[in-house]
């Protein structure tokens, strides 16, 4: 699989931008500001349907315009799909796929996968445990349509019953009953999304460690844990012990939604023991091995988006990082850099059949 024609109509700075692909490496060059990174975006946007930059999809149309169009030409084997999305001021963001719009955007997640590298993946180690859990999410619905069912029952059930809790708050009463409701849909959606989760992680993280060596030439030691409410509670017993701290709170203080990932670098936490530069492969090593799961798991060559990589980088760990991904055959690499001769020395050394577009 890969994406060979991409067209974007009032776009973030793009009025009106078509471009043609090479089914290997694509680099994007140019001085910062000129749009690259939006480039990048799009891509994003055709496979997982929303921004990579967590951007609203309203906040993506060009200035003094009403609507944006992104469009692209999978090719898979001997098949073509093509993938359109516009967002209109005001209206219901559309996706179709030959020209059949989706009865549920959730059906088009996983088809055609992909994974960014961004400066802004600092947010997994600098941020809370929030961007952790999203990420993990992330990975695991582009391999498992049912995973990503489960969380939307699980958010739309836990945003439910904040509500009420919420309301018997600021009204001073009490029902059981009718919080009872949504308790059974988070057990009962909390219990399979966390036995996912862990079945997930053990398996995913020899393949990041594996990563991580090759980048670090095997000289550091990193691992990931996964930590839950759930690993020593039943979610049934861990929501009645918290009932009376969720109603002072006025929300639900325990559960999956509380789950995160520690980094570990030498046992230490990274986040706070890690140079910008190992912090920085360690997230590397992370996207490629979800790009490896991913891979394993569908059985689909993702396409790799790497935005802005000589970023806390040395020149060795670059070319590294792209002769790894090259070799494991992930599938289609897009990258950025304001540098033209960086790029194309890194590339030239890797492969031929590389395009360059200066922007």
């Amino acid at each position: 699989m890969y994406l060979k024609i991409l067209r974007l109509f009032n776009f973030k700075n793009f009025s009106e931008k078509n471009f043609t692909f090479s089914e290997k490496i694509n680099c994007f060059v140019g001085n910062n500001g000129v749009g690259k990174t939006n480039v990048l975006d799009a891509i994003h946007y055709l496979s997982l349907t929303k921004s990579y930059l967590n951007y609203s999809d309203q906040n993506n149309i060009r200035f003094h315009e009403s609507f944006f169009s992104v469009e692209g030409n999978f090719w898979n084997d001997t098949t073509e799909d093509t993938i359109r999305i516009v967002v209109q001021t005001g209206q219901k963001k559309v996706i179709k796929r030959n020209f059949k719009a989706y009865e549920k955007i959730s059906d088009h997640i996983g088809k055609y996968p992909c994974v960014m590298i961004s400066p802004y993946d600092r947010n997994l180690i600098s941020e809370g445990s929030e961007f952790r859990r999203k990420f993990m999410d992330a990975m695991i619905s582009q391999i498992n349509s049912d995973y990503l069912h489960l969380i939307l029952r699980y958010q739309k059930a836990l945003a439910q019953r904040n509500a009420l809790l919420k309301l018997f708050s600021a009204n001073h009463y009490f029902d059981a009953i009718s919080l009872e409701m949504y308790d059974s849909e988070l057990i009962e959606n909390g219990t399979k999304i966390h036995h996912i989760r862990k079945e997930f992680i053990a398996s995913y993280v020899p393949k990041f460690s594996n990563f991580y060596s090759a980048l670090s030439q095997g000289e550091e030691e990193v691992t990931i844990q996964y930590i839950s409410d759930l690993e020593d509670k039943e979610p049934s017993s861990l929501l009645k012990e918290n009932l009376e701290k969720d109603r002072a709170a006025a929300y639900t203080t325990r559960g999956i939604h509380k789950d995160d990932l520690i980094f570990k670098l030498f046992q230490y936490p990274i986040k706070k023991f890690g140079s910008q530069g190992q912090q920085k492969s360690f997230l590397v090593a992370l996207k490629l091995a979800q790009l490896q799961t991913i891979k394993e798991y569908s059985s689909k060559s993702p396409i790799l988006l790497m935005d802005d990589i000589f970023d806390k980088l040395d020149d060795h760990r670059v070319a590294q990082l792209v002769k790894l991904a090259h070799e494991e055959q992930f599938g289609q690499i897009f990258l950025s850099d304001t540098h033209n001769d960086r790029t194309e020395k890194i590339v030239q050394q890797i492969s031929s059949d590389y395009l360059i577009f200066k922007l």
